[in-house]
Formats: C-alpha cells, sequence, structure tokens
C-alpha cells in the first residue's frame, strides 16, 4: 500500500527544469482520499499482477509444513519445496495458485493452495484519476519510467482529463510533495524536461477537467 501524508502548509517553488512542486492542503487532502480508495480497488481486485519484490505468504490446505512467507525474486520467481523455483511474477494471484498447484499436484493429492500478498513492491508507481485503465505499474530493472510512459501505459487519458494539471504525488523524508506537470506543454509545445522520471512509491493523478 503507498502511504500518503497530507501536509499542512501551502506553498509552490519551481525548480531549474520548470516543474512547480505545490503543497496545497485542502486540495492534496481531498486527492490522498480519493488515491487511497483507488489503490486499495486495485491492489483487492483480483485483476493484481505479483511483481518481484513483492513478499506472498503461501499455503497449501492440510499441510502446514509447505507454509511460506517468499519475496519475488527479480527474475519473477520462488523456490518452493518439492518444485524448485517456480514463476509466478507476472501472474494474478489466483493464476499463481493455479501454476503452483499444478506443480504441487506430482506430490500431493488435490493440492489446494493458498497465496496473500504480504507486502507489495517498493518498485511500484500508480497511474490513477481520468486516465482510460487507473493501475499499478512496475518500474522496469535497470530502466526509468516517466509520467508520460506511465500514462500511455495504462491507455492514455479519458475524454475529461486535465491533461495541464497531472499531480504526482512523492514520499521525500517522510512528508509528502505534490508535483504539478503539464502534459500539455510536454507533447505540443515540446518541453521534454517537463516529463519528469518516477520514482518507487510515486503516484501520478490525473484530475477531471473543470467546465
Amino acid at each position: 500500500m503507498v502511504s500518503v501524508f497530507v501536509s499542512c502548509a501551502s506553498t509552490q517553488d519551481v525548480g531549474n527544469n520548470g516543474v512547480s512542486e505545490v503543497n496545497n492542503s485542502e486540495e492534496i487532502a481531498s486527492i490522498n482520499n480519493q488515491v487511497f480508495d483507488d489503490i486499495s480497488d486495485i491492489q483487492q481486485s483480483g485483476n493484481y499482477v505479483l511483481q518481484a519484490g513483492d513478499l506472498v505468504d503461501i499455503k497449501v490446505f492440510m499441510e502446514p509444513n509447505m507454509d511460506r512467507v517468499l519475496r519475488i525474486s527479480s527474475n519473477g520467481t520462488v523456490t518452493y519445496p518439492l518444485v524448485g523455483n517456480i514463476r509466478i511474477g507476472g501472474y494474478s494471484v489466483s493464476d499463481a495458485e493455479i501454476q503452483l498447484a499444478e506443480k504441487l499436484k506430482y506430490y500431493i493429492k488435490n493440492p489446494q493452495v493458498s497465496m496473500l500478498i504480504k507486502e507489495y513492491s517498493n518498485k511500484m508507481v500508480y497511474v490513477l484519476g481520468q486516465v482510460k485503465k487507473p493501475s499499478e505499474l512496475s518500474i522496469p530493472p535497470e530502466k526509468t519510467i516517466t509520467v508520460l510512459e506511465a500514462i500511455t501505459s495504462v491507455g492514455g487519458f479519458t475524454d475529461i482529463a486535465n491533461t495541464s494539471k497531472i499531480k504526482v504525488l512523492r514520499m521525500e523524508n517522510g512528508k509528502q510533495k505534490s508535483i504539478d506537470v503539464d502534459v500539455n506543454a510536454i507533447t505540443k509545445q515540446g518541453k521534454k524536461s517537463l516529463d519528469i522520471e518516477l520514482l518507487p512509491g510515486d503516484v501520478v493523478f490525473v484530475p477531471q477537467s473543470m467546465f
């Protein structure tokens, strides 16, 4: 779960790259509430895809000696008794349960596998609000992802998105920072320096246009 905290101050700073960093307590509090609900929906849906770095609690019904809490490796695998290395990264939880059960059936009669995510990877970012498919995204190993790339990865904007007021919510030194990013300036004016790289735990929030 991404942690979001509300700053009590209301300030704005413009960095050397022209990106404004804004702290507005009332606006950010409202966004935080929506972000919390949206992330919970994503993580609790059956659509969450297991990622490298996720910590999973695996159990097999009536086989307590098979209980394991394992972290998914960088190549998407875990090492599990009897079956050895098995790839579960890239699968939903239900599909990963099926994959493991298929391997275990050669050793255990009718294995019933259950899997619970105890801790989510810290390499995740979330893209929420007025985008086609609000989702979590994993930052690829040894690579970066920018605001525009993240939005493109989830299908782009809805018809009512405010594309000039994208907010990146970021925790820094225990405090939340809100960074405004103008995608219109990036795509229509060629200001590529505004397309900032996302950090693990960032939330990209696309607000609705005010008509």
